[in-house]
């Protein structure tokens, strides 16, 4: 089955996000197309992440749905599905509860004692619903409800008979009914919704108020919601941290007293600290947002402040990030060439012909290297450490001036295990944290000092440029970086290595390999 799409899509026109995720070719029939889209409602990227989340589950439930064949659908079914209906119509006339979204003259009609029709009188209901009053425009009435069983129906992916579906537009009415009827004490300016209403047991006691929330603590949300998605070491540890800065701003750790004001105020006060918009958005209040939302579906809290807190992100002219230049390219390459550090001799190379993470550079085995169809090739494996993405694990083919350059000898001369044994992991086990350091240092001591290169990812964004100039294929280019594909279609079939190797090579080697040096073991 084609991989799902694992993050928001911008419509090029629009500008708006969905969610776009392929369906699996058993339920096509049923959903009537090959790939489901749905609409995330905004423009702003950092929303559509926040509610990308809810869009795919909603998906997934219509799916299962869907699978699971006819529903017979019972009334208390039908009235917990129509129940969200009664406070949207609230919400839509609570303004001016005496207005309807149809003719004024029929509303006004309908709110006269003798003839209230669906949104008045319960003993009617069923009668409009069966057309008794047609010719008083209820027939209007029921087509409508009729028509937002159905919209139900769609977005829940339910196979409901006739019956079915009169029984959920009946709960349709009785919902927009109840509404209804207390919009019209609105009307008469009865506003006071959080008084009981009286009962014969009015002179009573009024009932106790439910107990306050029981303390939700923030470590315990993390460890529930690491337990859930097992993310890497690294990112529990990060966002544990993350969560005690929170803690010790708030002087609070209980996440049931956190609010929407308290998130703002500790968001300014990371921007007067000097951290940049991005490292606010992305380091700080995403961890919060989504360990808050795990805290919501888990029923562990009511609901998640953090969910439109954001921060815009604008990145100002000279401040992109750019990839190495032919001569600060040829420069690295050049000084490794000169090195007895396997490490600086090697990691650079490397990634310069594979367009790979240096993390994933620093965590190759010997035992990844490897022959298929007569090609030389490399494999980014998960047993090796750590990968950023599903797409990131991947086998590679060899570049050949990576062949050249005497990099088969060097891994041969290994044996088995760590291709930098000496590479020493950091403490969540990955040598490309301690990797990073060493060669960021080592090219900045190059005399590269401009802020625009990050020295060791400017390796991955040089050979897209070198892709592009050569003409290598888009999604065979991307097959081989591990980026996310660009279309549908690039998700069918498979990547040869040989297709892989033929577009590898149209990079040529010219001035980036040096002479071939001693082999350094």
């Amino acid at each position: 089955m084609p991989l799902p799409m694992a993050r928001p899509w911008k419509h090029p026109d629009s500008g708006i996000y969905y969610v776009r995720k392929a369906v699996p070719t058993q339920l096509q029939p049923l959903v009537g197309r090959a790939i489901e889209k749905l609409s995330l409602r905004t423009k702003d990227p950092e929303v559509a992440r926040a509610r990308f989340v809810d869009a795919v589950r909603e998906i997934e439930l219509r799916w299962a749905t869907l699978a699971a064949g006819p529903t017979v659908l019972s009334e208390r079914e039908a009235h917990e599905m129509a129940a969200p209906a009664h406070d949207r119509w609230i919400a839509l006339h609570r303004d001016n509860p005496s207005q309807n979204f149809w003719r004024t003259d029929l509303f006004a009609r309908l709110w006269q004692p003798r003839r209230v029709g669906l949104w008045g009188r319960p003993d009617v209901v069923h009668q409009v619903l069966h057309s008794a009053y047609a010719d008083h425009g209820e027939d209007d009435m029921e087509a409508w409800c009729l028509k937002q069983a159905d919209s139900l129906i769609a977005k829940k992916g339910l196979q409901l008979d006739a019956d079915g579906r009169r029984t959920l537009a009946r709960a349709v009415a009785a919902a927009i009914q109840r509404a209804s009827i207390k919009l019209e004490r609105h009307a008469l300016g009865d506003v006071a919704e959080t008084l009981p209403e009286r009962s014969p047991s009015a002179g009573r006691a009024p009932a106790p108020r439910p107990a306050p929330m029981a303390k939700v603590l923030f470590d315990d949300l993390v460890k529930g919601w690491a337990a859930e998605r097992k993310p890497v070491e690294k990112t529990v540890y990060d966002w544990t941290r993350v969560m005690q800065q929170l803690a010790a701003f708030l002087g609070d750790n209980d996440a049931t007293r956190v609010t929407a004001d308290k998130l703002v105020a500790w968001k300014d006060s990371l921007v007067a600290s000097g951290l940049s918009a991005k490292t606010i958005r992305e380091s700080r209040l995403a961890p919060v947002r989504a360990v808050l939302r795990w805290g919501v579906d888990n029923r562990r809290l009511p609901d998640n402040p953090a969910e439109r807190i954001t921060i815009t992100v604008k990145q100002k002219p000279g401040q992109g990030k750019r990839g190495f230049k032919d001569s600060e390219a040829a420069q690295i390459l050049a000084a490794a060439a000169g090195e007895r550090d396997p490490i600086k001799r090697w990691v650079p190379l490397v990634c310069a012909y594979s367009g790979a993470r240096l993390s994933e550079v620093c965590q190759l085995r010997v035992e990844d290297f490897s022959e298929i169809d007569c090609v030389v090739v490399k494999r980014f494996d998960a047993e090796a450490g750590s990968l950023k993405n599903i797409g990131s694990e991947r086998t590679v083919p060899l570049h050949s001036a990576l062949i050249a350059a005497g990099l088969l000898d060097y891994v041969r001369g290994r044996g088995v295990g760590p291709l930098f044994p000496d590479l020493p992991p950091d403490k969540f086990g990955k040598r490309g944290g301690n990797g990073a350091k060493i060669l960021g240092r080592w090219v900045r001591s190059l005399g590269l000092t401009d802020t625009r290169l990050a020295p060791n990812h400017s390796w991955r964004h040089r050979f897209k440029t070198l892709a592009r100039n050569y003409g290598l294929a888009g999604d065979v280019t991307d097959a081989i970086t591990g980026h996310a594909h660009r279309s549908v279609g690039d998700q069918y079939g498979e990547y040869d290595v040989r297709a892989m190797k033929r577009e590898l090579e149209k990079i040529p080697s010219g001035p980036l390999v040096m002479n071939r040096p001693n082999v350094v073991t």
